[in-house]
């Protein structure tokens, strides 16, 4: 079980070693400069189209619940740099005040009403793109984890780490082909998509993963967007699943209704 233990030094110099050695990739080094460019003119078009729905989903969530409507969270970036991240609150207000930090589940009993909608709908993750426009994320990429689980996340799964040499995303190759993490099994299924992300990181493959999160928010399911796009799964090859997390020796089929976390 993952508890709530945090050593933001520990975490930040894994990273650090992560970044500083992809970092010695001119070619990945070329289009990480340009992608922060893309990113950062994206998130400017995507705030002024979305401005009306972000207001909407922050009036319901006032009129239905008490605290605050944006909640904000520490998360850690590339390199391990800790940030604060953003979104439309979903749970009712202080739901960790009991429990501490935990991961959310399915049937979530914290989660409100409208809460649901805006999860199911991803309106709650808009505020995020504020974080792009300060540098602390990116359009695709590795969703960000608390710090409270990153420690022991990489005690329990090798590479773990490695998840930390590019800026977190808001959605990624791990979220259009799996659903929110739950145990640690889910989360290495996972982390062979991101650190499979990584070493392709490319821009035709997150173009491909950009529209099918955007298909995806139409209603359309992620394994029909990923059939057409051809969105790689490096899940579905044993090779890959075996180089990567030799853990997970069998391909994890993957679902036909995925959402990303």
């Amino acid at each position: 079980m993952i508890t709530a233990e945090c050593d933001y030094s520990t975490c930040r110099n894994a990273g650090r070693q992560a970044a500083d050695v992809v970092g010695e990739r001119k070619e990945f080094s070329w289009y990480a400069s340009c992608k922060a460019t893309g990113d950062f003119v994206a998130a400017i078009m995507l705030i002024v189209l979305t401005a009306p729905l972000m207001v909407l989903s922050m009036i319901l969530v006032k009129l239905t619940s008490r605290g605050p409507v944006i909640y904000s969270q520490t998360r850690l970036s590339r390199g391990g740099r800790p940030f604060t991240i953003y979104k439309i609150r979903t749970m009712l207000h202080n739901s960790e005040a009991k429990t501490g930090p935990r991961w959310s589940t399915a049937d979530d009993p914290r989660i409100t009403p409208v809460g649901r909608f805006l999860r199911r709908t991803h309106l709650d993750e808009l505020p995020q793109l504020y974080n792009i426009l300060r540098g602390e994320m990116s359009l695709m990429g590795p969703r960000p984890e608390r710090p409270e689980f990153v420690a022991q996340l990489e005690r329990a799964i090798p590479r773990y780490r490695e998840r930390l040499v590019v800026r977190p995303g808001v959605t990624g190759l791990a979220q259009v082909h799996l659903p929110p993490d739950t145990d640690l099994n889910s989360v290495r299924r996972k982390l062979v998509c991101d650190l499979f992300y990584i070493a392709q990181l490319g821009f035709w493959l997150d173009l491909r993963i950009l529209v099918c999160t955007a298909l995806g928010l139409l209603g359309i399911p992620y394994a029909t967007s990923r059939k057409i796009l051809r969105v790689p799964s490096p899940l579905a090859s044993v090779e890959i699943v075996t180089q990567i997390m030799p853990s997970l020796i069998e391909p994890v089929e993957v679902g036909t209704q995925m959402h990303p976390a």
